[in-house]
């Protein structure tokens, strides 16, 4: 079975992460011996972003959610450094501006989104607003419970223009997620990532849980999939995300485009200039 079914939620389908193993490695005993395997997809990746880039026919939006400490700069830095950033850009969603929360909360999301020829990467996204918010009972449950439906038209719109989906959630165990605090404590490289809030989200784990079971459940669609990614393993995380987006890119039968000059004549020129010299 290909990454892209084995890993995607369902339509339809009630999403309990109980059920899910993080520690999931599809069989590889360790890093070491998934490497090739990582390295022929890094090297995938590079080239079909390039004739993504090259035929503008589509676009590619990668949105990426987890816990704190789920590895979603991570998966930046491995999985989707390996493109040409001529193409690709990350937005990140932080908490929204002022003037961003005088708009509809879809506003500056829908800004960021890709243009034909380009892969986007969302660091947490439009989702934001049915995950922090209801947690934190930020906005009504009236109002936070209708955003559902708001974002699965939405994602719709997109990819009625040639904007292609893929939606992972990075799915770590509690217990990684206090090793990784510990780690980021121990490591002055890391340190600048600590804030107080990390340790205090902890505290509403279980609430987080039910929010994304909901958001993945209700928002898994066949135009924009969400895939629960097994990430208690940064070297499986990042195979099984560039496994993913490689077999996204190779079935939309990408071809470069025909040159837009005459190449006879580019050709004659050359020879010319070439007897020339």
């Amino acid at each position: 079975m290909n990454y892209l079914q084995r890993f995607k939620v369902a339509p339809g389908t009630s999403v309990r992460l109980n059920d899910v193993d993080p520690s999931f490695n599809d069989g590889h005993e360790s890093r070491e011996s998934a490497v090739d395997e990582i390295t022929h997809y890094g090297k995938r990746l590079c080239e079909l972003q390039e004739l993504l880039y090259a035929e503008r026919k589509h676009s590619l939006l990668i949105c990426l959610q987890a816990p704190d400490t789920g590895g979603k700069d991570g998966t930046i830095n491995h999985v989707l450094g390996a493109m040409n950033p001529q193409g690709c850009r990350v937005a990140a969603f932080k908490q929204p501006s002022a003037q961003e929360l005088a708009h509809d909360f879809l506003w500056r999301v829908h800004k960021a989104a890709p243009a034909r020829g380009e892969v986007v990467i969302f660091n947490r996204s439009h989702y934001e607003d049915v995950l922090v918010v209801r947690v934190h009972n930020l906005v009504p449950k009236e109002v936070w419970s209708r955003r559902y439906d708001q974002i699965n038209a939405f994602e719709e719109e997109l990819t009625a223009n040639n904007t292609h989906i893929l939606k992972f959630y990075l799915h770590i165990s509690k217990e990684e997620q206090l090793k990784r605090f510990k780690e980021r404590l121990d490591d002055p490289t890391k340190q600048w990532k600590i804030s107080e809030a990390d340790y205090k989200e902890r505290g509403f784990w279980h609430d987080y849980m039910k929010a994304y079971e909901e958001a993945l459940s209700r928002c898994s669609t066949a135009h924009a999939p969400w895939f629960i990614i097994p990430a208690n393993h940064k070297w499986f995380r990042n195979l099984a995300i560039a496994r993913i987006v490689v077999e996204q890119f190779e079935a939309l039968n990408m071809k470069f485009p025909a040159p837009a000059v005459d190449l006879r004549h580019i050709r004659q020129e050359y020879h010319a200039d070439a007897d020339k010299t």
